[in-house]
């Protein structure tokens, strides 16, 4: 199935006030920044929300205050991947039920199973639902990989929508896009390989770096569906000095920072992460300053 989604999907950090807890009107307000910066979906509960530090009734409240104030202004994915197969259906179809347009899946993490395991779980998750389902692939965090045949085979099942795609090995990105072109989209999870994944026909990018600067990554994004490469590369080489310092340190710590700098109350990662280095937040504001960026 393609056609859910396209254009810039935000990979939303998860804010917390200065007691630890989660900031609801804050994320609401860095959503309206998403909205008038040309973003098209947002993404919250992934890797950059921080869900496996956040509770369940912390979870339920997210996908609630998202649900009930930006439904149909702005997609609404949520994340509900697991190393737990059980786990993730359940997610999913709680995330359905509080009326999430579509989930991103990411691969079962820790227990390493096999390719047979990737794809009874996407099918366990794709039964449970019936709003688009996108898979994860992220091996450098879970130490599994979806293989190209795998793709393909994800290709089958009605309500699996696309791959968000992070292994960072572009031959393998390019044989996976031969095998699902016009039956599965293919999404960037790579800021730094965002053009590249878009010049061999992926749908759109599941950005980090557009936390901060939505309508620099959308003119991007737009430049290369229209076919003007050059100006594409001019926006994506200004982007690149951004983008590395989006990820001088793990994700979601920059990325924090970066939205603190911009006059958003981001707080802090949760512990076991840390606040960014006072040597990285310098690199980060020198970024921020070059591309001309504004927040609140």
């Amino acid at each position: 199935m393609t056609g859910f989604c396209s254009g810039i999907l935000t990979a939303m950090v998860t804010p917390f006030d200065d007691n630890g807890e989660v900031n609801l009107p804050e994320l609401g307000k860095m959503i309206e920044y998403q909205i008038d910066g040309g973003t098209d979906a947002v993404v919250v509960l992934g890797t950059t929300g921080e869900p496996a530090t956040m509770t369940e009734d912390e979870k339920v409240a997210v996908i609630k205050y998202v649900v009930e104030n930006f439904k149909g202004r702005i997609k609404i994915i949520v994340g509900t991947g697991s190393n737990d197969t059980k786990k993730a259906v359940a997610a999913s179809v709680r995330a359905e039920k509080l009326g999430a347009d579509g989930v991103l899946a990411v691969t079962p993490y820790y227990n390493k199973c096999t390719q047979d395991g990737l794809f009874l779980y996407y099918k366990a998750i794709c039964d449970a639902v019936k709003i688009p389902v996108i898979a994860y692939n992220v091996p450098s965090r879970t130490a599994v990989n979806i293989m190209p045949e795998t793709a393909e085979r994800l290709a089958d099942i009605p309500n699996m929508t696309g791959i968000k795609e992070a292994s960072g090995n572009m031959a393998q990105v390019v044989e996976t896009m031969r095998r699902i072109r016009g039956k599965l989209d293919l999404y960037s999870g790579e800021d730094f390989l965002n053009l590249p994944m878009l010049a061999i026909g992926g749908a759109g990018l599941v950005s980090v770096t557009s936390n901060i600067a939505p309508a620099l990554v959308k003119r991007m994004y737009v430049l290369v569906k229209e076919n003007r490469l050059d100006e594409a590369n001019e926006v994506q080489d200004f982007l690149l000095p951004l983008e590395d310092a989006c990820f001088l340190e793990v994700n979601p710590i920059p990325i924090k920072a970066a939205y603190e700098m911009l006059g958003f109350k981001a707080g802090l990662p949760r512990s076991p992460l840390t606040e960014l280095s006072e040597e990285n937040k310098a690199i980060l504001q020198k970024e921020i300053i070059r591309a001309g960026l504004r927040g609140v």
